[in-house]
């Protein structure tokens, strides 16, 4: 079978260092490459405070010796981060890596139910969180079993709550001898075959999983990164989610690695992002699709000067050809091309499972938006086999499954066998369940997802977790959920429900049904419309056919159908 394989230069792999000793005692480190005055770090876009490296290295190791001796912090064992974005979250994250722990991260937007099940699930000893988050915090640790005593603030101050300074200054109190030494592999294990962090990935069918990332993943993919970053970056706007495995690798690992100030915004708004773009004169920006539609879309943008950007990375999700189309009209010092220097956009693509990216765009194919629809080359190191419908080989311009290999795919899904056997195969290789081509020119082109996935703003929804939470409701007989477009968010959850005999087929039982969904999820997972319907489509072994339902949901004749919670059409 054809084995596509990466053009770029192979990165020599360090095998046995963990990411903490990578990062800061290593010939790796920027503490080993640069003097203190030129390190860059970690800075509160809003507030100004910053740690630079040395800081983070101090900090984190007296954070790790607290938690270890005060605590009892074992190694393997799981420490949560449930925050907006913080510069103490990377604190922390390092200080509990130097510890041995493994990191999870989760979304801020959890509710207290969501919040349980991912600590349950990554079984986690420690939770640190913010003030804003407290609330859900404690329930959620209540209802895991944890301790609040093991519950702490990265931010702020509450009574009854140690914080991150706390830890800080009883690691300190140890003295410089006192310290515990940085965690080491066991004998006979590498950097590979260790976890280090927990990232949460929905897959296609149940609630979402816990992804294993080694070591030595997060490793690789920041090295393999590095060849597509410009030499002269030195400032990352991080305006997205610490959590997501885009946050963990570039906007946590990779500054470090390429010394480069990490401009942390605690939470999203547009005139915050734009008067930093003004502020700092960022040349590049690494933004999901929701947040470039506003900026080709939002007229506030004009209120501020955006002339410095001449590149923008994006991923997560598709662009629109007409909005990639705009943001070479809003922005045109980006679509100059090679005069300019490396403009325009460069598009990358992975997923969790990939910690991150597979293919990505080196800096000689940046110019302007003429490949802004494609995702790049295969990074360094990586393999790909594209696989047709039939099982067979793909040749170059055929159309198949997207199966790759390389040392950043990650180690499988904590504590489910059953999904980690039908994504990952023998040999290191990942299925992506994306369908897509690579071109004569080594270039991958995404056509479709195979999977069921539904991705709002980015985000992942699996249809199977709402379809489970409607057929608990004691109206609702059957119900299949998928995606349907939207300008803004990419797509939005739709719901087509068959009602339990008796119950009345109108706009007031969907209303109802929108509103138990807001009360029992995330709000990226909110149903945008519920259609009543008399059956949903099975095949003879009772898989949904989602084909018949898209072609129903692009037709003119509907059931009742509620969006928004406003009646649209009612031809029952």
């Amino acid at each position: 079978m054809p084995i596509f394989k990466s053009r770029c230069p192979d990165i020599i792999l360090p095998t046995k260092v963990t990411t903490w000793d990578w990062l800061f005692d290593s010939e790796f480190s920027p503490l080993s490459r640069f003097d203190d005055a030129d390190l860059k770090g970690y800075t509160n876009a809003v507030t100004k405070e910053r740690v630079n490296w040395r800081e983070v290295k101090e900090y984190s190791a007296y954070i790790s010796t607290a938690l270890v001796k005060k605590y009892g912090l074992q190694p393997g064992q799981t420490v949560s981060l449930f925050s907006q974005n913080s510069i103490w979250y990377p604190v922390v994250m390092m200080g509990a890596l130097r510890a041995g722990a493994k990191i999870s991260g989760a979304s801020p937007a959890y509710n207290v139910d969501e919040m349980a099940y991912a600590l349950k699930t990554a079984d986690s000893k420690f939770l640190m969180t913010s003030p804003e988050s407290v609330g859900v915090a404690v329930g959620a640790a209540k209802e895991a079993g944890l301790s609040r005593e093991n519950v702490f603030l990265l931010e702020g101050k509450l009574d009854g709550y140690s914080t991150v300074h706390d830890l800080i200054a009883i690691g300190k109190s140890y003295g410089p001898q006192g310290q515990i030494p940085s965690y080491k592999f066991p004998a006979g294990k590498g950097n590979k075959d260790v976890c280090g962090y927990l990232s949460f990935s929905s897959g296609t069918t149940g609630l979402p999983k816990a992804v294993m990332i080694s070591h030595q993943n997060v490793i690789a993919q920041c090295m393999q990164v590095q060849q597509f970053t410009p030499p002269e970056t030195t400032q990352v706007l991080a305006v997205l989610p610490m959590f997501h495995i885009t946050g963990l690798v570039h906007q946590m690992h990779l500054p470090v690695l390429v010394n480069a100030e990490v401009l942390m915004t605690p939470q999203f708004t547009m005139p915050i992002m734009l008067g930093l773009i003004q502020e700092y004169k960022l040349k590049e920006l690494l933004l999901v699709p929701p947040i470039l539609i506003r900026l080709v879309r939002d007229s506030i943008v004009d209120e501020y000067d955006t002339s410095s950007v001449i590149r923008f990375s994006s991923g997560a999700a598709p662009l629109a050809p007409e909005i990639i189309g705009a943001m070479a009209k809003r922005f045109p010092q980006s679509a100059v091309g090679k005069p300019y220097g490396q403009t325009g956009l460069k598009q990358g693509y992975g997923m969790t499972e990939s910690c991150s990216c597979i293919t990505a765009f080196p800096l000689h194919r940046v110019e302007g938006y003429k490949l802004g629809n494609a995702v790049g080359e295969i990074v360094a190191n990586t393999e790909v086999k594209i696989i047709k419908e039939n099982g067979g080989e793909a040749e170059i311009g055929e159309a198949g499954e997207i199966v790759a290999r390389g040392p950043q795919i990650t180690m499988g899904y904590l504590a489910n066998e059953t999904a980690t056997r039908e994504t990952y195969e023998p040999g290191g290789w990942l299925r992506t369940g994306d369908s897509g081509m690579i071109d004569d020119d080594g270039i991958i082109h995404i056509l479709d997802r195979i999977k069921e996935m539904i991705k709002v703003k980015g985000s992942q929804v699996a249809p199977a977790e709402l379809e489970d939470l409607l057929l608990g409701h004691p109206k609702v007989e059957d119900c299949a959920v998928m995606g349907i477009p939207d300008d803004y968010a990419g797509e939005l959850p739709k719901a087509f429900v068959v009602l339990k005999t008796g119950i009345d087929k109108d706009a007031g039982v969907c209303k109802e049904l929108i509103k138990y969904v807001k009360e029992k999820k995330t709000k990226y997972k909110w149903i945008k419309e519920i259609e009543l319907t008399d059956e949903i489509p099975k095949s003879g072994s009772g898989k949904i056919l989602r084909r018949m339902l898209r072609d129903r949901a692009n037709g003119a004749d509907k059931g009742v159908l509620v969006r928004d919670g406003v009646a649209e059409k009612a031809m029952l």
